[in-house]
């Protein structure tokens, strides 16, 4: 199993301790590559880049960002995937010019990377509006006829996303994020999309009252990654438990023998991506191999 990491790391992109002047020099002379290399080094293969960083640090993807990344890869063989970008994003909103800016910086993402050649495009198919309905106390009858509206937006940005990039469908994996879950089953069956786990989110609760097993299970036809991260799971109930997952594991209530055994039955190759900080994900590579020492090289 490939086990890799994303490339987020607070701590590398702001080192703690600095004055304003010494931070906004960081950020001035920030180089992608040495984001990516320590992580590297420390055994995590595919890297996931985040298509969000260029907000803030607007050199992240320039050619000359770009050509070091391809040569690292070149040198290492190292794996990259991109989560495509999702702050200020909103590919299913109903409002048409909002829509259509979220899908362009998509698409503009996906071609300045292609260089790349990354293994997966996560994707958020759906944002902050669509959750904030799903969260909204309205009758089951008016929530499900929202939803439905959302993932039919968010479909039609699909559809214009791999048809203007040339991107294969499946290259397209979308997440199990704050959304009912049988809505974002829908949708990458649709459209043929593969699917990203996202075994935290399911865990508390943000793809609804599905049970983490049953949701591996639907995935695994179509499943292209997983973001690994525990949290409590939160029954039945249609309960949310904001801020309580991306813990390390054994800190939640993933099985995480179980997970891994079922993968290993499945011969699934997929990256396997931490969404946590690098000392989270390397106490969590010590409970995989406490666990399963045979999967771990």
């Amino acid at each position: 199993m490939r086990f890799g990491i994303h490339a987020f790391q607070l701590e590398a992109l702001i080192p703690p301790g600095l004055s304003p002047e010494e931070v906004l020099a960081h950020i001035t002379n920030f180089e992608h590559i040495d984001l990516i290399r320590p992580l590297f080094e420390k055994g995590f293969n595919p890297i996931e880049l985040g298509g969000d960083l260029n907000l803030f640090l607007p050199q992240t993807y320039s050619p000359s960002a770009i050509e070091k990344l391809i040569n690292f890869k070149a040198e290492t063989g190292i794996g990259y995937t991109l989560h495509l970008p999702l702050w200020s994003v909103e590919t299913s909103t109903p409002q048409t010019p909002v829509r259509k800016g979220s899908i362009q910086a998509i698409i503009d993402c996906i071609r300045v990377t292609k260089p790349l050649e990354p293994e997966v495009y996560v994707l958020h198919a759906t944002g902050a509006l669509a959750a904030e309905f799903y969260r909204m106390n309205l009758p089951d009858i008016a929530k499900i006829l929202l939803l439905r509206q959302f993932q039919g937006s968010a479909a039609e940005s699909m559809r214009t996303i791999l048809a203007e990039t040339g991107i294969p469908s499946r290259k397209l994996a979308i997440e199990t994020i704050e959304f009912p879950f049988e809505l974002t089953l829908e949708l990458a069956q649709d459209l043929d999309l593969s699917l990203c786990l996202d075994t935290g989110h399911v865990l508390v609760g943000f793809s609804g009252p599905i049970e983490f097993f049953d949701a591996l299970e639907q995935c695994l036809p179509r499943l292209a990654e997983i973001h690994l991260h525990d949290g409590p799971w939160q029954g039945p109930q249609m309960k949310i438990g904001y801020g309580k997952d991306h813990q390390a594991l054994g800190m939640g209530d993933l099985d995480v023998g179980r997970l891994l055994d079922r993968l290993r039955e499945t011969n699934f190759e997929g990256p396997i991506i931490f969404e946590l900080s690098l000392q989270q994900a390397l106490e969590s590579l010590q409970v995989i191999g406490e666990l399963r020492p045979d999967i771990l090289p």
